[in-house]
Parts: C-alpha cells; sequence; structure tokens
C-alpha cells in the first residue's frame, strides 16, 4: 500500500517540514564541528571532550543525519540520531549543563521521531502493535 495515499496531506507536509528542520539543523551543527568552530571547539572543550574529537563527532553527525534525510533509510537514522542525542543529552547531564541543553537535545530526538511519524504513520501502528 502505498503510505502517502493514506496519509492525510497536512500531516504528510507537517511531517516533512518538521524533518527537514531536523535535518537542516543536525547538518549545520556538523558542519560547525567539522570546520573546527571556535565557539564549538570552546563549548566542547567545557564539557570535557578532547578538541581532537571534534571533527570525528561532527563526521558522525553528518553521516547519522544523511541516512535520515533519506526517505528509505529515514528509521535506520531516526534510530542512530537518536543514539547520539542521547549520547550528547548524558554529557550534559554529567557536566551539569542545566536544563535547557538537556531539553534541546532530548527534543531533537524527539521531533526527529515525531517528522518520521508523520510521514510513516505505518511506524506508529507497528511501535504500537501488541503482540
Amino acid at each position: 500500500m502505498d503510505t502517502e495515499a493514506q496519509t492525510p496531506s497536512a500531516l504528510l507536509w507537517a511531517g516533512r517540514i518538521i524533518s527537514g528542520s531536523v535535518v537542516l539543523f543536525l547538518a549545520f551543527d556538523a558542519v560547525m564541528k567539522m570546520i573546527r568552530a571556535a565557539p564549538v571547539v570552546e563549548a566542547t572543550e567545557n564539557l570535557g571532550i578532547p578538541a581532537g574529537a571534534i571533527l570525528g563527532i561532527g563526521i558522525v553527525l553528518l553521516v547519522c543525519d544523511a541516512i535520515y534525510a533519506v526517505p528509505q533509510t529515514a528509521i535506520l537514522g531516526a534510530i542512530l540520531l537518536t543514539g547520539y542525542l542521547g549520547g550528547a543529552t548524558a554529557i550534559h547531564v554529567r557536566a551539569g549543563s542545566g536544563v535547557f541543553p538537556i531539553a534541546f537535545s532530548v527534543a531533537f530526538g524527539v521531533l526527529a521521531w515525531v517528522g518520521l511519524v508523520l510521514r510513516e504513520p505505518r511506524l506508529l501502528r507497528t511501535i504500537l502493535r501488541r503482540q
């Protein structure tokens, strides 16, 4: 069955907009890490992460983001982004960063899944299916 034929147009577009926003923001974040922008390096070092790890972190984020952006691999991408953002949340909790950075990383993980579920409603039915 064609998912788009079953999904109301407004929900489908809302999912695309939410997912697109997540992809654009995370791609920007990844690129800023990869070019080692001074504020990113400083913030990362303040969290106790060595400067030498920033490039690798940026590459991992960009790869996860790209996998999420491709419709055929979006579910795998959402799983990978959940892991990445879970790690970011843990780092902020450990560093005592405060509520905003913790909530921000959690919110982006939630938005990634909301956007995906709005685009692929069968996914929610599969997750909620009782065995």
